[in-house]
């Protein structure tokens, strides 16, 4: 006796259209979305991407590239000035008479800049750098600068 083999569904819904899945598309991959990742982004979907954003395409604008920058500490010759008897007070300054000797690499500044007033007379050393204009108005007032020397291989 011959056993009547089950029919598959598929094989009575050929030759339609759809098959059974509904709509046209309904059973294929990616097709139902209109294709998978940039697929049609110059033809069926050229609205979505290009028309709303022309820059879709390509690489755009400009990235720094990504370098250590050292900071340089500065500190003005006015706020020195002020912080004078502080620096004293704290021990990173000495007063001598009416003579402050202040070593900016205590500090912990690189570089001094000019502005403000000078009332003191101040030997500035250990500094880095120094404007000319801050070591101008240090001179002006009967100060000192001696700036740190490099070290040598």
């Amino acid at each position: 006796m011959t056993r009547k083999r089950k029919s598959k569904k598929i094989n009575k819904m050929r030759g339609r259209r759809a098959a059974g899945y509904g709509f046209s598309a309904g059973h294929r991959a990616s097709g139902q979305r209109g294709g998978k990742g940039m697929a049609g982004t110059k033809k069926h979907h050229y609205i979505k991407t290009v028309q709303e954003n022309p820059r879709y395409f390509g690489r755009w604008g400009f990235k720094r590239p990504q370098r250590v920058v050292e900071e340089t500490a500065i500190l003005n010759i006015g706020d020195i000035d002020q912080m004078a008897d502080k620096y004293v007070e704290r021990g990173l300054a000495e007063k001598n008479g009416k003579r402050y000797i202040i070593d900016v690499s205590k500090l912990e500044i690189d570089k001094v800049l000019g502005s403000g007033q000078v009332t003191k007379k101040i030997d500035l050393k250990g500094a880095e750098a120094i404007s000319s204009r801050a070591k101008q108005k240090i001179l002006d007032v009967g100060g000192t600068v001696d700036l740190q020397e490099e070290e040598s291989e």
